[in-house]
């Protein structure tokens, strides 16, 4: 009994990353992309969630955005810690991936909430999150060394993630198959990355 309840947590934690998590991330790294237009087209952007009445917002954020980020997060540590690393005696890329994917889910949860802290928490206090309120966050070289590895993190974790999505839901089973997700969601991370970098140097 144990063994099934771990087995449909694991499918939920998988599932989870991907929908709604990972197309969350997506979404707010495009979002944030516009800063690249300059100030007004990110404030523009970033200003029509104003529009959403905030009851209506704050239901929205917690059902589709902490609630499924905090099981994940929180769960995700828990595997991580309890994992069996095999990279020293396997020193396949595999293996290397499956460390990775442990290394960067604990960083990001320190990332993330410090991340929530910075804007979201500080906009409850009564702050403006727009250009430059992130501007003067990545004004100190350390932060903004601190958030390209965090959206790296985050890229990378997703990207990977969902290869593994892909092979713990069966829809990738052959070897071959899976060779094609490696490489697709590979091209997938650098695409996503460069967005994220590009879009976070844009407030510098």
């Amino acid at each position: 009994m144990s063994n099934n309840r771990e087995f449909y947590w694991r499918r939920l934690h998988s599932l989870l990353g991907v929908i709604p998590v990972g197309l969350f991330l997506v979404f707010h790294l495009s979002l944030n992309f516009t800063a690249t237009g300059g100030e007004d087209a990110y404030n523009n952007s970033t200003g029509v969630m104003d529009l959403v009445p905030h009851s209506l917002l704050l239901i929205v954020e917690w059902i589709v955005i902490y609630i499924p980020l905090l099981f994940h997060g929180l769960y995700g540590v828990y595997i991580a810690f309890t994992a069996t690393h095999n990279v020293n005696r396997f020193g396949t890329f595999r293996n290397w991936m499956f460390a990775l994917q442990r290394f960067t889910g604990v960083f990001l949860v320190i990332f993330i909430a410090w991340h929530i802290f910075q804007t979201r928490i500080q906009k409850a206090l009564g702050a403006d999150v727009d250009f430059n309120m992130m501007e003067q966050i990545v004004s100190n070289p350390l932060m903004l060394a601190f958030y390209i590895v965090g959206i790296l993190s985050a890229t990378f974790h997703l990207a990977n993630g969902l290869w593994s999505f892909l092979v713990s839901w069966g829809i990738t089973q052959s070897p071959s198959s899976q060779k094609v997700a490696t490489y697709v969601t590979m091209i997938f991370f650098v695409l996503v990355s460069i967005i994220g970098v590009a879009a976070i140097l844009a407030f510098v």
